[in-house]
């Protein structure tokens, strides 16, 4: 559709222009770019994105690839006006994100385990104790380290609130004096656990939300994190925090439940030989990988529906804060283990590939072929890394949702749905783990 009477700006091409209209869904214009071009640029920036808030990490704790470095220079040049507007160059820069993530999440790995220890299964006491509390919440387990050797000495307890609650698999960090427990669910139900908590937040990373009036003057954020009314702590100096829980109402003593945590990637490939040998006797029927970067949406009820209606003689593998969805419930053990494995935070996805590959080796065949379904909960940019990191890999017939990404338009999508297998979840999860069973 054109215009002829008032002028028209194209953020891609960055110029006004009065006539026809600029390449926005898939309209001939002045720059040239159609939809397509458009959707894979986004995808590849956002998958950019992510890689970038799991790099950073790995940099603080000593850990850095040059090469990773090097292509996001490249790809973010390529998404630049009038570079690229080959499909197939795209598309191939889209797989190399993928790739590079994986080395991003071996480095982060790596370093997790190098500074604070080989993760191990551990019984996270939820809730609070009486005394000066500190939340913490995010993915940064340096910020937690950091934070936890300054309360040394002190009556102050840390909790972890979110995607830290990993953090207690390593234990470095669980065996803290100060390390009391976990308060709390996901980042999206972040405003009722912040108001409910008496004492500081900490914000290390993304997944914080604008605080509401009642917690924001004890809400404090570390170095890129930063919201309105908030504190910022760019010198990993926590000690105003630490004033202020001790100045402020104590918490409670409120034991909620306790979790289990620390299915690392270590953990279950120490276990790898019984785990082939059960699969082998008809004791393992399937796994299930159920996790991802979950949306603040109420109603996602397909994934606990999905999750609880996983066989008996099956493992319900979890990462991520999707894990949020499916963890209050009981799910009991088989084979001595629990049957939900939380593997740790989304960047522990490279755990879960380890194992595939792992199994793949032991039973001799692929990835594709293993007795395993995987369901992500679809929403921010670390999810997209992911993913590609799991389309680079050749990782097929990974079911998303709810929703398909909107930056995704029908013709890519069908290029993914026909290369991958890629699907969006279906609207009955019980339906589709007893379609997924029946077929195996």
């Amino acid at each position: 559709m054109s215009n002829t009477t008032h002028p028209m700006h194209c953020d891609q091409c960055e110029q006004t222009f009065r006539g026809e209209a600029c390449a926005i869904n898939s309209r001939p214009g002045v720059c040239g770019k159609d939809a397509d071009v458009e959707s894979l640029q986004k995808i590849l920036l956002y998958g950019v994105k992510g890689m970038a808030a799991y790099a950073h990490h790995a940099r603080r704790l000593g850990y850095h690839d040059e090469g990773v470095s090097a292509f996001i220079e490249e790809a973010l040049f390529a998404t630049m006006t009038n570079v690229n507007f080959d499909i197939p160059t795209l598309l191939e820069l889209v797989l190399e994100c993928g790739r590079k993530n994986l080395r991003v999440m071996e480095l982060l790995d790596t370093a997790h385990v190098e500074r604070f220890g080989k993760p191990e299964p551990h019984l996270v006491r939820e809730g609070t104790r009486a005394g000066p509390g500190i939340l913490i919440t995010g993915h940064d387990l340096l910020d937690l380290h950091d934070l936890l050797r300054q309360c040394e000495g002190t009556d102050v307890m840390v909790y972890t609130h979110g995607e830290m609650l990993p953090a207690h698999m390593y234990p470095k960090l669980a065996q803290h004096p100060n390390l009391a427990g976990h308060f709390g669910d996901a980042w999206q139900k972040q405003r009722d656990d912040f108001r409910a908590f008496p004492g500081p937040v900490i914000a290390t990373t993304n997944c914080v939300l604008i605080p509401m009036e009642e917690y924001k003057d004890r809400l404090y954020t570390t170095r890129a994190t930063a919201v309105p009314g908030g504190k910022r702590i760019t010198d990993e100096n926590f000690a105003a925090v630490i004033e202020q829980a001790r100045a402020l109402t104590p918490c409670e003593d409120l034991h909620v439940k306790d979790s289990m945590v620390g299915f690392h990637r270590s953990v279950i490939l120490d276990k790898a030989g019984d785990i082939v040998e059960a699969v082998k006797a008809g004791q393992i029927s399937h796994f299930f990988l159920v996790g991802g970067c979950d949306g603040a949406e109420p109603g996602r009820n397909y994934y606990s529906e999905y999750a609880q209606n996983a066989p008996d003689d099956a493992f319900v593998l979890t990462l991520g804060c999707g894990k949020f969805r499916i963890r209050d419930h009981d799910y009991g053990t088989h084979l001595g283990l629990p049957r939900l494995l939380d593997m740790g935070q989304c960047n522990d996805a490279y755990g879960a590939i380890q194992v595939a590959v792992a199994l793949a080796d032991a039973f001799d065949c692929g990835v594709n072929d293993l007795p395993l379904t995987i369901v992500l909960s679809w929403f921010e940019q670390k999810a997209v890394a992911v993913l590609l990191t799991l389309l680079a890999l050749d990782v097929k017939n990974i079911a998303v949702g709810p929703k398909p990404p909107a930056f995704v338009t029908p013709n890519v999508f069908q290029v993914l749905q026909e290369k991958w297998g890629l699907k969006l979840i279906g609207q009955d999860g019980k339906a589709d783990v007893e379609a997924v069973t029946a077929g195996a």
